[in-house]
């Protein structure tokens, strides 16, 4: 396989990882892409900058969890938060 080729193979493994997201609630959408700009952020975090309440937050990240599409983590600095980051690689769109 060409280095093209190769580059098409992994384009569209990511479009359909990241595709698993278009079926969820829009709060879910937001929450991944407030962690793909963001990188790895607790709930509160999250909750700050899209503006959605907490239990919002907990119930988009919850459903993301459950598609292995956010992983989470205890924080090392307070072990009662947990880190989240987005597990799959969003899809990179050529002009």
């Amino acid at each position: 396989m060409s280095t093209q080729e190769l580059s098409q193979v992994d384009t569209q493994d990511q479009s359909a990882e990241w595709e698993d997201i278009s079926d969820l609630p829009p709060s879910a959408k937001l929450v991944a892409k407030s962690l793909q700009y963001g990188g790895t952020l607790t709930q509160s975090q999250i909750a700050e900058r899209t503006l959605l309440p907490a239990r919002t937050v907990r119930y988009a990240l919850g459903r993301l969890e459950d598609r292995d599409i956010v992983q989470s983590q205890f924080s090392f600095s307070d072990a009662r938060k947990r880190l989240y980051t987005l597990s799959v690689d969003p899809p990179e769109y050529q002009h």
